[in-house]
């Protein structure tokens, strides 16, 4: 009889360590499947982040005034090297020592 309880004992511990071991398993490929979707979440956004720099530095480069928005807040950009050259120009006709 004791055997038996023994027994008895030993498998519901058995299934109670393959349990524990099945959840742990489990939380753990979730958390890994979360953590890929964060993953490419981010990456989209930082490619996003880049893509739009680069289309506001090509239209910068055509020293036009570019509009910037944010919420309610609107600010034109224009490239400083165009701002120069603008300068630069018109300083040296006005001034008659140009080369």
């Amino acid at each position: 009889m004791v055997k038996f309880e023994q027994k008895r004992l030993v498998f519901i511990l058995l299934v109670l360590l393959v349990l524990a071991l099945g959840y742990i398993a489990f939380d753990k490929y979730v958390d890994f499947r979360e953590q890929e979707k964060l993953k490419v979440y981010q990456e989209g956004m930082q490619y996003g982040y880049q893509q739009a720099v680069v289309q506001l530095m090509q239209q910068l480069a055509t020293c036009q005034q570019v509009p910037l928005y944010a919420g309610n807040d609107t600010i034109n950009a224009v490239a400083v090297e165009c701002l120069q050259q603008a300068s630069g120009t018109s300083g040296a006709q006005g001034t008659g020592t140009g080369k």
